[in-house]
């Protein structure tokens, strides 16, 4: 539990290693500016397996597990959180399909998205509606064998890129209990009706789309349905589960970029005839910012090891999510005090590593929503 396997060590120095020669700096600044996807970067991750890394062989992928891709996303945001984000978000939500779709589905898209053909996104969130998936407003009518969609959706990962998305529809009726009227169809992005609009540029997280979106009598057949009908909240739920431990790790390479920039100026930066690392409030915050690293570390290996082991444990998730995005953005804000006025400078990564910290925080979920999702698992049912 404590020791990485020789193979994980592996994929962790090539992580490292592929992140070094292929993330650059002033690249990144570029492509932040333009809210660009690195997409020569992310065609060659792809090439080297990287993308899917948790995908059976069978679909082009490492037949890894979590702990695998986690290894992999810490050190790629590591290196540089933009980049690092915007990879591994490329195959957002083709876990949907991995998990619960049809052979025929798997087969269709799986090998596409780990071989760096296409991207995959989501359409799950409604205007006002936040986390409240209960009362999505976006509808699939069943047809002649067919299903037609319409609504929209709004900050939509991948959207406008995506080659295809994973969207979250209603087809139940009001009477029967809401956990069974969702369900989740793939939509490719060149069916009629289908209109994206970039929400534009954001606080962090630039290089990752993110869209609205109008669905306007959009058709899709029967085999395009993901799992069974009625089944959508319970794989939305499954599938924020997993994905949190993924966040989490966005979140641990994030913290990890920043101490690593910390540590070079504060050993190398001398004020009144000594190093900053030498003055005790430096030194305490540095064991501040070491001790929650660490912490975030051991809950982030430990929940995606249980889930490798087959136990999907939802308070861990939320634990781990809700732990390193707090670690990220406690080491950002402290990376910033300790480099002075040059951490508020654009010039620096370090102000782009704290703004993508704050996107990190909200994504699957704000800090409270995991606290109601602990308490949820630890306070049980009270008699």
């Amino acid at each position: 539990m404590f020791e990485l396997t020789k193979p994980q060590k592996e994929i962790r120095k090539a992580a490292k290693d592929f992140a070094k020669g292929e993330f650059d700096k002033e690249l990144a600044c570029e492509l932040e500016k333009r809210c660009e996807f690195p997409k020569k970067i992310w065609k060659k991750a792809a090439d080297l397996g990287f993308i899917g890394i948790h995908f059976p062989e069978k679909y082009s992928g490492g037949q890894m597990g979590m702990l695998e891709s986690v290894l992999i996303t810490e050190e790629f945001c590591r290196s540089d959180s933009s980049i690092g984000c915007a990879i591994t978000q490329a195959s957002f939500a083709s876990e949907c399909i991995l998990k619960f779709g049809s052979e025929d589905l798997k087969n269709e898209f799986l090998p596409k998205v780990a071989e760096g053909k296409i991207i995959s996104g989501a359409a799950l969130t409604e205007t006002k509606r936040g986390s409240d998936y209960k009362n999505i407003n976006t509808t699939a009518v069943k047809s002649e064998g067919e299903w037609v969609i319409n609504g929209n959706k709004t900050y939509v990962v991948n959207g406008g890129v995506a080659g295809f998305y994973v969207v979250l529809c209603k087809t139940g009726s009001d009477d029967v209990p809401i956990e069974k009227q969702l369900t989740m169809f793939a939509v490719e992005a060149d069916r009629g009706g289908l209109t994206t609009e970039n929400v534009g540029k954001k606080l962090g997280n630039n290089m990752v789309a993110t869209s609205s979106m109008v669905l306007k009598d959009v058709t899709v057949p029967d085999s395009n349905m993901i799992g069974k009908e009625g089944k959508g909240y319970a794989q939305l739920n499954t599938f924020q589960d997993e994905n949190r431990i993924l966040v989490a790790a966005q979140a641990l390479g994030n913290a990890l970029g920043s101490y690593d920039r910390m540590m070079e100026y504060v050993k190398g930066r001398e004020q009144f005839g000594k190093k900053l690392a030498e003055f005790q409030v430096s030194r305490h915050k540095i064991a501040d910012m070491a001790t929650k690293i660490e912490l975030s570390k051991l809950i982030l290996y430990k929940t995606a090891w249980s889930r490798d082991q087959g136990n999907l444990d939802r308070k861990l998730s939320s634990m781990a999510k809700m732990t390193a995005s707090r670690t990220a953005m406690e080491v950002g804000a402290q990376t910033i005090q300790l480099y002075g006025g040059y951490g508020y400078m654009m010039e620096y990564e370090i102000e782009r590593y704290y703004r993508d910290a704050k996107v990190i925080e909200i994504q699957e979920g704000a800090r409270d929503v995991q606290k109601d999702i602990i308490a949820d698992a630890v306070i049980g049912k009270i008699k």
